[in-house]
């Protein structure tokens, strides 16, 4: 809003002025007033508002015809409310008296012009612009919060163009208006006030790179849209047309919120008395948004997608694991979508090159995919065929060195929702693989880390993850979902747990049943082989004491109890001093919601069943969760991944309205 406005007053001629509508205007009755007069009186056409600011323990309220005196500290304040029809069409008259009553000593008149102005947003956050009267220029979080929100205009609704919507300043389809936000700014007077006047739109330098806006003129043609601010336009002069009220505005995001750029950004519309000089605004309207950060879902959200890649080796093509997964998304109800070799290149790796998360408005809501800096034969995938209508692309590069692999995408994970000391994360958190920060050891990219710790919404947790070869997350937890009051259950690899269940088969006269048996070109080795192994058993105990680290810091940062989580069976190995999984790493699943997708870990056969899958079983199953095993040993063990690492999962949004949180 303006700044207080005080218009002074004269005996001598009247005073005109422009007051918008619903702008309180202060008028000096005290610099000009008739020799002897002691008292005032203030009368007012129909349209104008008038009322006493004075001090109750000085000045008494007149009753009836009495006056007020010109000697207390009493302003008179003005406002209108609505529109003046014509120039000068309202008026307000004070007129001044001496001590004693007769007739008065003079006369001052104002005439006023009224005029709505008013830049509106959906601050309410119910998808629609309404009109406001409260504090547009503030946001707030949380349920009681207002403020309007923008989408990054992500996506490629027109497939003929080469680039994302954001890249052009132009319209490329009507389709794009539904990725923006409305923007209304209301412009009511008189036509003649607008040859004095002008209405100008302003965004600040320092958002003009983040925010653009298109100026809406009806019609069907991509031609009655332009833009009007942005990087290049600073301010823009409204073309008011004769009679219009009403223009219409869409502004789109151009940024993600990171380390530089809060997610705020503000627009202002300003009417300016173009008869002065300098110009001189008599009012401005500000309107803030907040760009919609990008949010992960968690493995507990229903699959909506399930991506994976046809690939070739030396063993032949995966066929046969495709087939598995296929007969698995029929199961789970979702579909499959299957990245031919033409176009992954023979990186099956498809987890590690992309994220699947979405942005969310009041009004719109579609997916975005996260490219990884990666970089390999997957590389071009998310941009060329994930991309497009209502599916948004984001990435972030590694301006100087090379990426490293704890900047795969199968390092990255997010929790369920959780509650960590009364403080809630309606959206869980984000997990990141580290090393230890003393160690010097390898880390995710600082842009990838600062990225995801600017949305905000899902506070990153770091976890230890170096110890591994390949250095991910998804090789030592995941998280199922459960229709208990918990909702979920983390699933952690546990070298003990499988050390302990072999010693219980070797005790019960099973310990000749053999690791691996059934697999044609990898070596048998029996329980009482793997238990007397030093080697294997000392590598698994590190193992353990690194998940066990990890463990406390889960249990810590996303406020779990022991009761929450569960130990699947696994064993590891050290190579060159890093982790690598002795068996398929069971842990390493696809969670397609009760159905899970687990590698087939070739364990020892007692009784005609892998008393490994049999383990699994009795402790996922009674949660209400189905286990499907499927090899994947030739194809992507052997190969230092399991189907987490192979596979991609695109799932349903949360429920919860990311603004109704508090960070």
């Amino acid at each position: 809003m303006a700044p207080r406005r005080t218009v002074q007053l004269s005996l001598k001629k009247p005073t005109s002025i422009v007051c918008v509508v619903g702008v309180e205007t202060y008028v000096d009755v005290h610099s000009d007033v008739p020799k002897g007069a002691e008292n005032f009186g203030v009368s007012g056409s129909s349209g104008v508002e008038i009322f006493m600011v004075y001090d109750p323990a000085r000045v008494t309220e007149p009753t009836g015809k009495a006056l007020w005196p010109l000697s207390a500290s009493v302003d008179v304040v003005v406002s209108v409310d609505t529109a003046s029809k014509d120039l000068n069409d309202l008026k307000v008259k004070v007129s001044y008296f001496g001590q004693r009553e007769g007739s008065a000593l003079g006369h001052s008149v104002l005439y006023l012009t009224g005029v709505d102005i008013s830049l509106d947003v959906d601050t309410r956050r119910t998808g629609k612009v309404t009109r406001s009267r409260g504090d547009k220029k503030t946001w707030r979080w949380g349920p009681e919060g207002y403020g309007a929100v923008l989408l990054v205009n992500c996506d490629r609704d027109n497939v003929k163009f080469q680039g994302v919507d954001l890249a052009s300043s132009q319209l490329t389809s009507l389709d794009d208006l539904q990725d923006m936000s409305p923007m209304v700014l209301t412009c009511d007077g008189p036509d003649k006030l607008f040859d004095s006047h002008k209405l100008v739109l302003n965004v600040p330098s320092s958002d003009s790179k983040r925010v653009g806006v298109f100026c809406a003129r009806g019609g069907n043609s991509l031609s009655d849209y332009k833009q009007v601010l942005g990087p290049q336009h600073l301010s823009y002069k409204v073309e008011r047309q004769p009679g219009e009220q009403k223009i219409d505005f869409y502004v789109e995001g151009l940024t993600f919120p990171d380390t530089d750029f809060s997610g705020l950004v503000s627009l202002s519309a300003s009417l300016v008395d173009t008869e002065t000089l300098p110009e001189v605004p008599l009012f401005t309207d500000t309107v803030a948004f907040r760009m919609a950060p990008w949010i992960m879902t968690p493995n507990t959200r229903p699959p909506l997608e399930l991506y994976v890649c046809s690939v070739v080796d030396p063993h032949g093509p995966n066929e046969k694991f495709l087939q598995d997964l296929s007969g698995l998304v029929l199961k789970a109800n979702c579909k499959l979508i299957v990245c031919p070799w033409v176009e992954n290149r023979n990186d099956r790796w498809i987890q590690d090159e992309m994220e699947f998360g979405y942005i969310e408005a009041p009004h719109k809501s579609f997916p975005v995919v996260f490219d990884s800096p990666r970089n390999r034969g997957l590389r071009d995938f998310p941009y060329k065929r994930v991309l497009g209508p209502d599916f948004g692309y984001v990435t972030r590069e590694i301006p100087f060195s090379g990426p490293s692999g704890l900047d795969s995408f199968g390092n990255l994970d997010v929790s369920p929702p959780v509650t960590v000391n009364g403080k809630e994360y309606p959206l869980g958190r984000i997990l990141i693989g580290s090393s230890l920060l003393k160690s010097g050891g390898r880390r995710m990219a600082k842009v990838v880390r600062n990225f995801l710790q600017a949305q905000q919404v899902q506070a990153p947790v770091e976890l230890y993850s170096d110890w591994l070869s390949v250095g991910h997350v998804d090789e030592f937890l995941s998280f199922v979902p459960t229709s208990d009051q918990k909702g979920f259950r983390l699933l952690l690899a546990s070298p003990s747990a499988c050390l302990k269940l072999f010693q219980e088969k070797k005790e019960e006269g099973y310990g000749e049943a053999a690791q691996f048996d059934g697999l044609k070109h990898q070596e048998k080795r029996s329980i009482n082989e793997m238990l007397a192994d030093r080697s294997l058993k000392s590598d698994s105990v590190y193992a353990q004491k690194c998940i066990d680290r990890n463990r406390e810091v889960l249990k810590r940062e996303l406020g779990l109890t022991e009761q929450d989580i569960i130990d699947i069976p696994q064993l590891f190995s050290l190579s060159d001093s890093y982790a690598e999984a002795f068996f398929p790493d069971m842990v390493n699943m696809v969670v397609l919601g009760k159905h899970l997708g687990i590698p087939k870990p070739f364990g020892p056969i007692i009784n005609g069943r892998c008393c490994l899958e049999e383990k699994v079983r009795s402790l996922l199953e009674p949660l209400g969760l189905h286990c499907t095993f499927i090899d994947d040993y030739l194809s992507y063990h052997q190969l230092l991944g399991e189907i987490h690492c192979g596979t991609n999962v695109r799932r349903k949004p949360f429920p919860f309205k990311w603004w109704h949180m508090v960070p």
